[in-house]
């Protein structure tokens, strides 16, 4: 080896805060509110390049609603958004109770990400559909899905609609445009084209939206996925969730050199656009935009979610190992829930009391949700679903080998 060649190296990017330091998010740039122009929903890609390194914002520092992403939603609407972010947040710390009580395996909490699913959800129409990861429950919540029958599947009970053969918190509704979640991250990714392919082939004027988080962007299936909704226009919107970290690695892993999520979409020719997703206006606005784009034959969009993970990935995951405490915070795009509440509040169409009280009905709500669903059963008690359910649902004729080896098991 030459004396002038220096071995090898490679790049192994690092977060800014481990645990113990203390959070620093100065260079984190937040453009001011309602800087970013609202395009025409026609526009080519090419126009908005900008748009991937921006974020969209309605709500500033004070809760006013400004820019030309404002105005979409009346009083009664958001009060509506604010009352299921209420019901999410509630919904998961009773759930995450419950599992640390033995009553379920496993749960997936949303704390600090409530406005991505619950303000998307409401810019969908009836008979579009999602294909969601694990931590976009609050589309099913933002359409009226039951409370009881989502602890049903949590707690594997009789009366689960999935029979207990999914893990707790995949759900599945064709009704409410929520598709089977898949454990294995990235998988919706494509079938969410695939299906907006099979629509537009069909004649159909329903779209699909896809759902992926930050790290399973560096999986295989994100890829093919933007190959064939750019090659083929797909009526389709493709989210991606950056809450800054997977199970325990930041983001910047899966980002590489590229500046943003977003940015990745301009190398197949697609609209991208990076969103506050802890500001429910502007996801709202933006991903009607988008679903908008998608419905009059523009194509498909790609939005990145700038959000935060305040809690641990999962009910198997501590956060502590892997970033400061008090990093969640420091966050500096705030919190979904009180944002919207200083709104209301701002325009005069909510108060402190009124939040007080809200928040209390919820909880009852809720209660009463899960005190109907563990009479039925949990994990550990009550009635499950039949060993018979193991051998339904595959086939529409039951081929004889299974029929057979379900006459063996006494079925």
């Amino acid at each position: 080896m030459s004396s002038e060649t220096r071995p090898l190296s490679l790049n192994v990017p690092e977060p800014g805060c481990r645990p113990g330091d203390t959070p620093d998010f100065s260079e984190f740039e937040i453009p001011k509110a309602g800087s970013v122009a609202r395009p025409e929903v026609g526009v080519d890609p090419d126009d908005i390049r900008d748009m991937a390194f921006s974020i969209v914002r309605v709500l500033n520092k004070e809760g006013e609603a400004v820019g030309d992403w404002a105005g979409l939603l009346t009083p009664d609407e958001l009060r509506e958004g604010l009352r299921h972010m209420l019901t999410l947040r509630t919904f998961d710390a009773r759930m995450l109770n419950a599992q640390r009580q033995g009553k379920t395996s496993f749960y997936m909490q949303h704390l600090g990400e409530e406005a991505v699913s619950c303000a998307f959800g409401r810019a969908l129409e009836p008979g579009d559909m999602n294909f969601p990861t694990y931590r976009q429950a609050g589309l099913l919540i933002a359409r009226d899905y039951p409370l009881v029958t989502m602890m049903n599947q949590i707690y594997s009970n009789a009366e689960d609609p999935l029979h207990g053969r999914q893990m707790p918190i995949m759900y599945s509704s064709r009704e409410h445009g929520f598709f089977s979640i898949s454990g294995n991250l990235g998988t919706q990714f494509v079938q969410s084209v695939g299906w907006a392919m099979a629509s537009a082939i069909s004649g159909d004027t329903k779209i699909a939206a896809g759902w992926i988080g930050d790290g399973s962007t560096a999986e295989s299936d994100f890829h093919a996925a933007m190959v064939f909704a750019s090659t083929y226009d797909a009526p389709v919107v493709l989210n991606i969730v950056n809450n800054q970290w997977a199970i325990s690695t930041f983001q910047g892993i899966a980002r590489g050199g590229v500046g943003t999520f977003a940015a990745r979409g301009h190398g197949f020719g697609i609209a991208s656009i990076r969103v506050d997703g802890n500001d429910y206006l502007a996801v709202h606005a933006v991903a009607k935009w988008a679903a908008e784009r998608a419905r009059s034959g523009h194509g498909p969009t790609l939005i990145e979610h700038v959000t935060y993970r305040a809690g641990g990935h999962s009910t198997s995951d501590d956060p502590a190992a892997y970033r400061s405490q008090n990093e969640a915070a420091a966050w500096p795009m705030g919190d979904p829930v009180d944002r919207l509440k200083r709104h209301l509040i701002r325009i005069g169409e909510w108060t402190d009391e009124r939040h007080t009280q809200a928040e209390a009905e919820i909880l009852d709500m809720v209660m009463t949700a899960q005190k109907k669903a563990e009479a039925i059963g949990t994990l550990a008690t009550g009635k499950h679903p039949s060993p018979r359910d193991m051998f339904e649902g595959v086939y529409e004729t039951m081929p004889p080998h299974l029929v057979r080896q379900r006459q063996e098991a006494g079925y």
